[in-house]
């Protein structure tokens, strides 16, 4: 075999579909676009959505609800965390380097302490914000907390 008589497969390479050629080409008359309406002539653009002049299904569908702009985010981490953190490390405090080192919150992230589950021991928790019951919790059990 030498680079003068490489040949492609059988059958892999095709011929371009001539349209528009007449007749006998069997692609002539309408060349494939069919009778009438804008998608047989030249120059047809459609617009993103459109359907024909059907009502869009972007239009037909109610809209509803509110996206409020100024929602606060928070990733919620629960007391039974933030206790397990605070005995696996033998911790007297827990904030935000904490949850990072830990992997529970990204930088970027805004925590907010609730009180799924119980704290047994006198931990500083430093957070963006606290549940009610989370605050009352670790008060109780000689902790404090700390909003940032």
């Amino acid at each position: 075999m030498e680079l003068n008589n490489i040949r492609p497969a059988v059958g892999s390479v095709r011929d371009k579909k001539r349209i528009g050629r007449g007749p006998g080409s069997g692609k002539g008359g309408t060349s494939t676009r069919g009778h009438k309406g804008a998608k047989s002539r030249s120059g047809y653009k459609h617009k993103v959505g459109f359907e024909g002049g059907q009502m869009p299904l972007q239009r037909r569908v109610p809209k509803y609800g509110f996206k409020n702009i100024n929602r606060v985010e928070y990733k919620a981490i629960n007391l039974d965390v933030v206790n397990a953190l605070a005995e696996a490390s033998n911790l007297e405090k827990v904030g935000l380097e904490e949850f990072r080192a830990a992997g529970l919150v990204n930088r970027r992230q805004l925590v907010k302490i609730l009180a799924n589950g119980s704290i047994s021991r006198a931990v500083a928790v430093e957070a963006n914000a606290f549940s009610k019951a989370a605050e009352k919790a670790i008060t109780e059990a000689g902790g404090s907390i700390s909003k940032i």
